[in-house]
């Protein structure tokens, strides 16, 4: 059933051309300090620990070479901002978290009600214990934490009800603040789903703070976002990702190596990671209760790969550290590109490989048909920006078991906006 909805999805954006977007001033970036309006907030954390201690690594995670790759680079002197559902603290991350800020309530970003931004965090930077079988992409890479999105948190929503926090305006702004906070690369494990004709409206803010990011040698990577229940559904991509060429967008692969039937596919999405049957920490000790999937925890992946490669080669510019990364990525076989890009992340390639060729300007058009949309084109002009409502960072493959929880339909309209309709995960209170 997924892997049909992907295919119905992926048909109803063909119909569809490249638009226009209007260029937005840069979003303001500071850290907020009261709560969002009219913010309920739940009655405890969910403790998303409690899972089984991984005696072997996770089969998907093998064929990343994390033991050859971290005998290279382990991310050491990189900074790496997560802008999700904020860290809790972990012993696996002790010492290693700043909190930046927390647009849910103003807080600096260093607790996690949700657990998903905990699991991202694992999954980029936990360090090794010799009780266990996990580990981090970068486990020496300190982290930036930026709470953005939350699902346990809950505002007013309009015409009635509520919904949770998190939109891609306070994401735009979450980038700008990561950047002016000293990251390096920052990590985007959220989606907001969108027409092509509504990521017009939703997209300029976005697309400025991305190019702030890209100006100042920032690497931003983000998710490709999931189709189905809690997904995108037919006829709509993802934002940040649909983006193309300020930030590097990750598919994800299934158990079995090939493309995750969840993800979204199309021209812009550059490489691909393990996306399913994953383990990392939970909330606050421990691991995840159940196997992880969705494009969010493929996104990890790569972000700390990104990182291996800039403590291997610190002079790199950004552009060159994604070319790179691109370059090297592995082909998947039988596998369309729409769905894995130039292929899986390849760490230890990448910090083996000589100079990259830069990738195109463009990357997510480059090898487009004609009638798929690409990335949107920049134009100056009066800005007609309004926020979109994001898929937060709960585990968000409608099919995963218990740890994705039940999808709810969410309403975010501004004055003046047409409302914007998305998929929203909610995980369920244990």
């Amino acid at each position: 059933m997924m892997a049909a909805l992907a295919t119905l999805a992926a048909a109803a954006v063909l119909a569809l051309g490249p638009l226009p977007v209007v260029d937005a001033p840069l979003p303001d970036g500071s850290a907020p300090r009261t709560p969002a309006a009219g913010l309920r907030a739940p009655e405890r954390c969910e403790d998303s620990g409690g899972g089984p201690v991984p005696r072997v690594p996770d089969p998907a995670v093998v064929t990343m070479g994390l033991d050859a790759a971290h005998r290279i680079a382990t991310g050491r002197g990189v900074r790496i901002a997560v802008i999700d559902t904020g860290i809790a603290p972990h012993p696996r991350l002790s010492g290693r978290v700043t909190g930046v800020g927390d647009y849910v309530r103003g807080g600096s970003g260093l607790e996690d009600c949700d657990g998903h931004g905990t699991a991202v965090a694992g999954l980029l930077a936990a360090t090794p214990d010799a009780g266990d079988a996990f580990r981090g992409v970068a486990p020496d890479s300190s982290l930036l934490s930026i709470r953005q999105s939350s699902q346990e948190f809950r505002v007013p929503a309009p015409g009635g009800g509520d919904r949770g926090v998190g939109n891609t305006g306070t994401l735009a702004d979450a980038l700008v603040l990561a950047v002016r906070a000293g990251a390096d690369v920052v990590n985007v494990s959220e989606a907001a789903c969108v027409t092509p004709t509504d990521a017009e409206a939703a997209a300029p803010p976005l697309r400025a703070a991305l190019r702030f990011a890209a100006e100042r040698d920032v690497v931003v990577v983000a998710a490709a976002g999931n189709v189905g229940n809690g997904g995108c559904a037919e006829g709509q991509v993802a934002l940040p990702g649909w983006l193309g060429e300020d930030v590097l967008t990750v598919g994800a692969l299934d158990e079995r190596g090939g493309p995750a039937p969840f993800g979204v596919r199309g021209p812009w999405v550059d490489v691909a990671a393990p996306g399913a049957g994953l383990t990392s920490l939970g909330v606050p000790v421990g691991f995840s209760r159940e196997p992880l999937r969705g494009t969010s925890f493929a996104t990890p992946f790569v972000a700390g790969t990104v990182a291996l490669l800039m403590q291997r080669r610190p002079t790199a510019s950004a552009r060159e550290i994604v070319g790179t990364v691109v370059a090297t990525a592995r082909p998947v076989a039988t596998a369309p590109g729409d769905a894995v890009g130039r292929g899986v992340v390849d760490p230890v390639a990448a910090l083996t490989r000589g100079d990259a060729p830069e990738p195109p300007a463009d990357t997510g058009a480059a090898n487009a048909p004609a009638d798929v949309p690409a990335p949107p084109r920049t134009e100056t002009g009066t800005p007609t920006s309004r926020p979109t409502a994001l898929l937060p960072g709960a585990p968000d493959d409608a099919e995963a078991p218990l740890s994705t929880g039940t999808a709810v339909a969410i309403v975010v309209a501004c004055a003046g906006a047409l409302p914007l309709a998305i998929r929203m995960m909610r995980r369920p209170r244990p």
